[in-house]
């Protein structure tokens, strides 16, 4: 009940904000299936000649320009008796209105919303949905000033749902604090089903739109474990409501955190299954723990949004990184799935990324910084020249995670690293420094860290994961030995498809090319889903004769085969292991 009527005077006194300011937007769906959201931004009391308008061209959380600006139509600027006023496109993403001394000024567009994800805007017959980087202009000179959303609905059974303030007395009419906070509040309009639930005293929604079998209960129950259990990691919950907005769809994946909220995207088919349902938890977790990790504690160059370029940081191993980490560790911890299945979900990480050769090519803070050309682009080279920072963050983590736990027999973990920096940076949301985060990580595990940090952060040499291991009884252990041949392959439409040919392997120094199409091995036909079982025919270092289309040409190439290799590793307990690995183990996991 506090909670609740503290949000009601925060939401007062924003609205006593609002009334002698001047940003109204206004979101009209005349037709849905036009894709067409039809947006006007009244400004007035506006004093200067000249306006200028820029369109993000990224959203926080979400590391790639997409020019969202690419959308935007119908660019009109006029008073409010409707006489026209001149402007010029001076960018891409930058407009600029002459006021003509006009004390208030009407601007109309319609932005194109027919991309189905987390980051971008979608509208249909079903239902609307828009981030406020892909919707709105931010007014050059008022980012900090508040601003009132009017939804116009273009159906009576429609609702909204957003954890924006409403106006009192308004029906969807909503204030945001600044342009940070409608940046950072998505919303959701149509007929979507809406869960309020409550946990530890504070008010939840779970808002789902798409079809799907999901059990809502057991879901419910899943949301509000992993909640309880993040709140004790950080001592309290740090918001006054929460929202989890949950797109169901045929084919998708993919989160965005948001301040008091997150929208995630997942396929609704077969949700019955235990696997799947583990990984759509998982997706609940990793989002849910941002925000802390991000959207209170996070990198310097975060600190203030950038929305015209990237904003560039070396610290997304572990803004990223750590939050992959926990996103496995916490359905275990809230007893959702079995320590068992948590240490085969840390090995399938494993086997990831010891099965990208980019790992030894790019160091992980190489592969922070460069998010904003690499990570997000990628094409059949770049399992050879750059590793995901959410992987390696996630793999630094572990192993820092071991180290500190094995120093202090569990009474010390990354836990007390984050929770120093909530109270340090993430309390006062000022950005941590490289050094400060490394400061931390030392004086928590209690040694010096630098040349771990030389080596595995600042360089590219392999991580060794069982001297972390071992004090935990655990071993990660190779599984069956493969030929290698070094591509891989995907069935697309009947045709076996290189997709990836790895540097240096017998594949690349005989001419294989990605996107060349796999006929035989030896004369006999050969599929994507037969090549292991064919290969198991042969000896390392055999000549094999391959043929292949590459574009419409006709070859056979001679191949000969490397040295047998791992096809995968397993994390597997150690034979009788002492009474502190079994200690440690009890401690982490189980």
């Amino acid at each position: 009940m506090a909670a609740v009527l503290l949000l009601l005077a925060s939401t007062c006194q924003l609205q006593k904000q609002v009334s002698s300011k001047m940003i109204v937007y206004q979101v009209k769906i005349s037709d849905p299936s036009s894709h067409l959201f039809e947006v006007t931004l009244e400004l007035e009391n506006w004093q200067k000649d000249t306006l200028d308008l820029k369109f993000p061209v990224w959203t926080p959380g979400s590391y790639l320009v997409r020019e969202y600006s690419k959308h935007l139509q119908n660019f009109q600027a006029h008073t409010n008796k409707g006489e026209k006023l001149p402007f010029v496109k001076i960018t891409k993403n930058h407009w600029q209105i002459q006021t003509l001394k006009q004390p208030k000024i009407i601007i109309s567009y319609q932005i194109y919303a027919n991309e189905l994800s987390v980051r971008t805007n979608h509208l249909d017959d079903s239902h609307g949905y828009f981030n406020g980087a892909a919707l709105f202009f931010l007014i050059v000179g008022l980012e900090s000033e508040p601003i009132t959303l009017k939804i116009i609905l273009p159906q009576d059974n429609w609702h909204v749902s957003t954890t924006l303030a409403p106006l009192a007395g308004h029906k969807n009419i909503f204030i945001a604090r600044d342009f940070d906070t409608l940046v950072d509040s998505p919303v959701e309009i149509g007929t979507q089903k809406v869960y309020d639930f409550q946990v530890l005293d504070k008010p939840h929604q779970l808002v789902i739109w798409g079809k799907g079998n999901l059990k809502i209960e057991q879901f419910l129950l899943d949301i509000s474990k992993i909640i309880e259990t993040q709140a004790q990691l950080f001592d309290g919950l740090p918001y006054q409501q929460y929202m989890f907005l949950l797109h169901l769809c045929a084919n998708g994946y993919g989160g965005l955190e948001h301040r008091d909220c997150c929208s995630l995207l997942y396929s609704r088919n077969n949700l019955s299954n235990p696997e799947k349902y583990e990984n759509l938890i998982q997706l609940v977790a990793h989002e849910f723990f941002h925000l802390w990790n991000v959207k209170r504690i996070r990198p310097k160059a975060l600190e203030k949004f950038n929305y015209e370029s990237e904003n560039y940081t070396t610290s997304l191993w572990f803004s990223e990184g750590a939050t992959s980490y926990y996103d496995i560790l916490i359905p275990c911890w809230s007893k959702i799935y079995s320590s068992e299945i948590c240490l085969q979900k840390l090995a399938k990480d494993i086997n990831r990324y010891l099965n990208t050769p980019g790992r030894m090519v790019q160091s992980v803070r190489e592969s922070s910084f460069d998010a904003w050309i690499k990570l997000y682009r990628r094409d059949a080279n770049s399992d050879n020249s750059q590793i995901s920072y959410y992987l390696k963050g996630e793999m630094i983590c572990l192993v820092l995670d071991l180290l500190i736990r094995n120093r202090h027999q569990n009474k010390k973990s990354l836990n007390d690293v984050l929770k120093r920096l909530w109270r340090e940076f993430g309390q006062t949301e000022v950005g941590f420094s490289e050094d400060q985060l490394q400061q931390i990580i030392e004086q928590v595990s209690g040694q010096d860290l630098s040349k771990f940090f030389e080596l595995y952060l600042d360089g590219i040499t392999e991580i060794p994961f069982n001297e972390y291991l071992e004090p935990f009884g655990l071993l990660l252990k190779p599984q069956k030995m493969e030929n290698y041949l070094g591509i891989k392959l995907e069935n697309q439409l009947g045709r076996s498809v290189v997709k990836f040919v790895e540097i240096g392997s017998p594949a690349q120094l005989s001419g294989i090319n990605p996107e060349d199409e796999l006929l035989a091995i030896d004369g006999i036909k050969v599929t994507a889903e037969q090549l292991s079982e064919r290969l198991k025919e042969y000896q390392g270092d055999d000549m094999i004769e391959i043929t292949l289309f590459h574009q419409d040409e006709l070859r056979t190439l001679g191949v000969q085969l490397g040295q047998p290799r791992p096809s995968g590793y397993e994390l597997v307990e150690i034979q009788s292991p002492s009474q502190g690995q079994k200690q440690n183990l009890q401690g982490w996991i189980y």
